[in-house]
């Protein structure tokens, strides 16, 4: 029998409760391979009592799973919050360092204080609210990391979506501003708009050595 991928849990949390650190934010980022757009960061404090249902690492939930996880995380959550770091930003301080600032910026804006901080991957931004720590694969491990991830994932989607509808020839709503042969060509023909990645190829001029 094969058996199931285990789902993230919420062992984490409890445990930092017993800490008293509470409460916890999960963070997670979406965003950083795209050729347009902002990279998205989002933070969520879950309610113990009422855990959603549903939630998953994100890039293992289809479309409309994570649209009707992230109704119920945005229903039964204690805090969300969402932050972005520009095309124009990524581009003069690099997309690490922009994913660090969305996350930072995320957290900040958190309603409800955290103690501490879940961060998906294993590079910890500095300057944080909060104490914190990364978990690599965090997103198919912490409830809640799993949970900002499903966040900014919908919610940078919609956002390309509705910047499809200002630059309809790229058809961002389609592939949210990753490198398909559709997005390439689009460039190809009318080069690039406002939002972008310069800095990224095939934009990006190098020079010859």
């Amino acid at each position: 029998m094969v058996q199931k991928p285990s789902l993230p849990h919420f062992r984490y949390e409890r445990q930092l409760t017993k800490k008293s650190l509470w409460p916890v934010a999960g963070v997670d980022e979406v965003g950083r391979g795209p050729l347009a757009g902002p990279v998205a960061a989002a933070a969520v404090i879950l309610d113990p009592a009422r855990l959603p249902k549903g939630v998953n690492d994100s890039k293992a939930l289809s479309a409309e799973e994570r649209e009707a996880a992230y109704e119920e995380i945005m229903r039964h959550a204690i805090a969300v919050s969402v932050a972005f770091a520009s095309a124009a930003e990524i581009d003069v301080i690099n997309i690490r360092q922009a994913s660090l600032a969305a996350m930072r910026r995320t957290l900040s804006a958190l309603a409800v204080a955290p103690l501490y901080a879940l961060v998906d991957g294993n590079d910890l931004p500095k300057a944080l609210r909060c104490e914190g720590e990364t978990i690599v694969g965090g997103d198919a491990r912490s409830l809640s990391i799993a949970a900002a991830s499903i966040v900014a994932k919908v919610t940078r989607d919609r956002l390309m979506a509705r910047l499809c509808k200002l630059y309809p020839v790229y058809g961002f709503s389609r592939h949210v501003g990753y490198a398909t042969p559709e997005h390439l060509a689009a460039i190809a023909r009318h080069g690039p708009c406002p939002y972008h990645r310069l800095s990224f190829s095939p934009f990006k001029v190098v020079s010859a050595v």
